[in-house]
């Protein structure tokens, strides 16, 4: 448990535009998430939508799972009332499962602008609401929503709610690039500032907006996060998010980190396609590892090498993601290029 590999395929890969899953097509991929090994599916938002609920009904019934914990995604209380009280809370404790993640406010201008309540307030929801779903038996994550923005207009404040976090006990208190804007270097900064100052396991959830997500979540780890979260094939609002298969595979193969099971990375090609089938929008040919085109040879000049050596023209052994190498014959291919094929 020294690292999380968290999987939000189901909630926030969801929000994709043109993804619109079914309860069945959510136990679906569950299932390939807990095979491919990740430590956590986080399963939607039960007591706000009544499929996320009928789902977690049904995936405790019908889903025997061997690495992953089902995760239930949930807010902090609402101000002004108590834990055990918010019918929300409540949702998430029916839900049966035993990990919640909580977002909570960590920009000044949202919690006075959205949530319409004090700085002092929002502290008291988090911390409430962390310490009573922790007395009811369940591990609780908190997601920072805005926290890069809000680090950057009153890093104080950003840090209070970290502290208010981890202090009521948190395991990980996970902090978001909700908008997408920051770049590797910021967040390498900042992550390593805030791991100095409040002492709190940190996460990172990185969005794509910025074509940052899988640099920003690695530039988070170089800075000591220990808990990434990722969707399948990058799947996520507006332009998606970190995509797990890059994050992945970056930190087995070349961090030399274990963060899944034995074996299942050379899943990891065959995986990426069966949700994208199930999701129903056709795989990226130029995704990063798992992409048809991934280890794809055209030009004359890489044959003539790759035939003398594979490692010559490619950064990993395809089989390593169970992809394969494949020529490619055009008016740029030499001999090498029509021998190879």
């Amino acid at each position: 448990d020294s690292f999380h590999v968290f999987d939000t395929t189901l909630r926030d890969g969801a929000q994709r535009e043109g993804i619109n899953l079914t309860v069945a097509d959510k136990l679906a991929i569950a299932r390939h998430l807990d095979e491919f090994g990740v430590g956590f599916v986080e399963g939607g938002w039960p007591g706000a939508n009544p499929r996320d609920t009928e789902f977690f009904a049904r995936a405790r019934q019908e889903i025997e799972f061997r690495h992953a914990e089902l995760v239930a995604f949930g807010s902090t209380r609402r101000a002004g009332t108590t834990a055990d009280k918010d019918p929300q809370v409540r949702a998430l404790l029916e839900s049966g499962a035993r990990v919640i993640t909580l977002v909570a406010k960590s920009h000044d201008r949202h919690v006075e602008l959205a949530l319409r309540t004090t700085l002092e307030e929002n502290l008291a929801m988090v911390r409430d609401t962390v310490s009573f779903l922790k007395e009811q038996g369940r591990r609780v994550f908190v997601d920072c929503e805005h926290f890069f923005d809000g680090y950057r207009a009153d890093p104080e404040y950003a840090k209070a709610v970290v502290r208010a976090a981890a202090g009521a006990g948190a395991d990980v208190v996970v902090l978001c690039d909700t908008n997408g804007g920051m770049l590797p270097a910021q967040v390498q900064a900042v992550v390593a500032t805030v791991l100095a100052d409040t002492g709190a396991r940190l996460g990172i959830h990185a969005q794509d907006d910025t074509g940052c997500a899988v640099a920003n979540t690695l530039a988070a780890v170089d800075a000591g996060a220990t808990h990434v979260q990722c969707t399948a094939n990058g799947y996520g609002e507006r332009v998606g998010n970190a995509n797990l298969f890059p994050v992945v595979a970056a930190l087995e193969l070349k961090y030399g980190r274990k963060v899944l099971p034995e074996g299942r990375l050379r899943e990891m090609t065959r995986i990426s396609h069966a949700i994208a089938e199930v999701v129903n929008l056709t795989p990226s040919t130029h995704q990063p590892y798992v992409g048809v085109s991934a280890f794809a040879h055209k030009a004359g000049l890489h044959a003539s090498a790759i035939k003398v050596d594979p490692d010559l023209y490619q950064h990993i052994d395809p089989e390593q993601v169970g992809n394969t190498m494949r020529m490619l014959v055009s008016d740029m291919a030499g001999r090498a290029s029509v021998e190879l094929k």
